[in-house]
C-alpha cells in the first residue's frame, strides 16, 4: 500500500454536451470509456478527501478539458467546484495498492 488516495474522474452529461458542441463532426467522448485516475494525498474520511479535492480540482478540470480540446477559448470561463461536481462523476478511493516491483517514474510534460 502506498501513502496516496485515488480519485477516478469520468465525464458526465455537461462535459459530454460541451465536447459534442465544439464542432459539427459528431465526435464526442463516451462516458463509459473515458476515465482518468489521479493520485491524491492519503486521507482518513470523505470529508478530508473532499478538502483535498477542493484544493486540486482546478488542475484536474483543466487536464480533463485539455484532453478533449487544447483551445482554451472554448473552455468554460468560471470553473467552480460545484461545476466540477456537475461535469464529472467522481469516485474516491482511500487505499491504493502498488503491485509493481519497479519504481514509479514521473514522465516529463
Amino acid at each position: 500500500m502506498i501513502n496516496r488516495g485515488a480519485v477516478i474522474i469520468r465525464p458526465s452529461q455537461p462535459y459530454l454536451d460541451w465536447a459534442t458542441n465544439l464542432d459539427d463532426s459528431n465526435i464526442s467522448p463516451q462516458a463509459i470509456d473515458e476515465k482518468t485516475v489521479y493520485l491524491i494525498s492519503n486521507y482518513e474520511d470523505d470529508i478530508e478527501a473532499w478538502e483535498i479535492l477542493s484544493s486540486v480540482y482546478e488542475r484536474i478540470f483543466k487536464n480533463e478539458l485539455l484532453g478533449w480540446n487544447t483551445d482554451e477559448t472554448t473552455w468554460p470561463k468560471q470553473r467552480s467546484l460545484t461545476m466540477f461536481k456537475d461535469w464529472f462523476n467522481i469516485e474516491l478511493h482511500s487505499i491504493v495498492e502498488d503491485l509493481c516491483d519497479d519504481d514509479i517514474l514521473e514522465e516529463d510534460d
